[in-house]
């Protein structure tokens, strides 16, 4: 019966094992997705919308000064003020919380508390007298114009500020600083947390071109090239043609290729269908009692906002079926979200014969009565559902990797899940590595800081090109 069960469980999983054959067609088909938000016919319909950060270079070692950088992504921000010197550099941070009421408030409320404690910071730091540069890490979907500006398209993250919407994210944070008038800094950068990773990671490691986020959400960004052509315009990436507002991409007099960092949002991978062919029941079900039915399918295979509730619709199946705790559910295992992707991490952290952390779990879950049997098939749904998820990112990393043609490339890496799932890491270095053309070498470089530090880096890069 036991060995019956377990048959039952792992046919009843499979669809979760991704083959080589089917990430080979992941990546043919984001490859493709690719061109589609790059050209100029297809962009506005295109899933993965390849918007360009307008961030052209990356850090040198020669950057110097006092930069400033906020980063804003969820219900807390950092200010960061960060001195460098060439390779050297110092950095001071204090994190500062939203109450509700401003995420619910108006626009013009949030940007004045941000620039309020943006005053009480530099206070603090005794840097209130000087004019200082300041790059601004916004972590929520842009519409980029220019370095310094960028149009929220839409909140997420449980904001809802009016007035924000279709308005210039620096323009309003330059406003609120102008409006006390006690200190005086210039919003020279605004960037999101895939764009901070890469451009912290090159500080240290001048061969990094991607950034990429697994985390409550997954993203990357990759520095691309852009080829002159022969002194006429392609027809591909004109929503590219400025930079800055000043410089011409497609600037018919240089004969060197130019280069840009596109944030990919590939989050919203699969929305227009092209990757049903992996998607299962239980994707299907997260996505339908979602917030956003239809949008950022691939996100919902892999990020730490779904990847727990995705175990947990299998988990659910499997004990509706009388193959799991004897056929009877906890209140917790029928609760949406109640099974947390941290839960995945500990569980997976057990050794082969042990069942400490997940029996631990289960105890958490109001499922003290779960057998040994019972624990060793949770275990096998954590480790299909995240390894799908650790192959799913490699098959895209992959792509990008064989599409920038580098000899060798560090990837920035940032996000809960990357950090926290004990064999993410080792699953990605393995896949990536069978999913890119061999000439193309790479590693993986865990982030620290990324998107606040990176602000202040891209800032200084911004100030040194000027």
């Amino acid at each position: 019966m036991v060995v019956g069960n377990r048959r039952k469980i792992e046919a009843l999983t499979r669809e979760l094992v991704l083959t080589n054959d089917q990430l080979q067609k992941v990546s043919v088909n984001l490859l493709h997705e690719f061109y589609k938000g790059l050209s100029w016919d297809t962009h506005s319909n295109a899933a993965v919308k390849m918007f360009p950060t307008y961030v052209t270079d990356v850090p040198n070692g020669k950057e110097q000064g006092k930069f400033l950088a906020l980063d804003l992504g969820g219900t807390n921000f950092r200010v960061l003020l960060i001195t460098l010197e060439e390779e050297e550099f110092q950095m001071e941070n204090e994190v500062f919380g939203i109450p509700e009421s401003i995420m619910l408030g108006t626009g013009e409320q949030l940007f004045d508390h941000i620039a309020e404690c943006l005053a009480n910071f530099m206070e603090r730091q005794n840097v209130k007298h000087l004019h200082l540069p300041l790059g601004f890490t916004f972590s929520f979907p842009c519409k980029q114009e220019g370095l310094a500006s960028a149009r929220l398209t839409s909140w997420t993250k449980g904001f809802k500020c009016s007035g924000v919407e279709g308005e210039d994210v620096g323009e309003l944070l330059q406003a609120a600083v102008t409006r006390r008038g006690d200190i005086d800094v210039n919003v020279v950068a605004i960037i999101n947390d895939t764009t901070g990773t890469l451009m912290s990671c090159a500080h240290k490691n001048r061969e990094c071109r991607i950034g990429l986020i697994i985390g409550t959400g997954t993203n990357a960004c990759f520095m691309d090239t852009v080829y002159v052509n022969e002194g006429t315009r392609p027809k591909t990436r004109p929503y590219m043609a400025k930079l800055d507002n000043d410089v011409d991409l497609w600037d018919s007099d240089s004969v060197e290729p130019r280069q840009v960092i596109v944030n990919t949002e590939w989050g919203a991978f699969g929305d227009d269908g092209c990757l049903n062919f992996i998607r299962t029941e239980y994707d299907r079900e997260v996505d339908r009692v979602s917030l956003n039915p239809g949008k950022q399918l691939f996100e919902k295979m892999i990020s730490g906002m779904y990847m727990g509730e995705v175990a947990r619709q299998v988990l659910v199946k499997l004990t509706r079926d009388g193959l799991l705790f004897g056929g009877k559910f906890s209140t917790q295992l029928l609760t949406p979200y109640a099974f947390e992707t941290k839960y995945i991490s500990m569980i997976e952290s057990d050794g082969k014969n042990s069942f400490e952390e997940t029996r631990n779990v289960m105890n958490l879950l109001g499922l003290e009565h779960a057998s040994d049997f019972d624990l060793n098939n949770v275990k096998l749904v954590c480790a299909r559902v995240s390894t799908r998820a650790a192959f799913l990112v490699s098959a895209a990393v992959a792509t990008i990797l064989n599409k920038i043609k580098r000899p060798h490339t560090t990837v920035g890496v940032d996000g809960s899940v990357y950090k926290c799932h004990p064999h993410f890491h080792d699953l990605m270095e393995k896949k990536i590595e069978e999913l890119t053309i061999p000439d193309y070498k790479f590693d993986l470089m865990l982030s620290e800081d990324g998107s606040g530090r990176g602000a202040a880096l891209v800032a200084a890069v911004a100030e040194r090109s000027r």
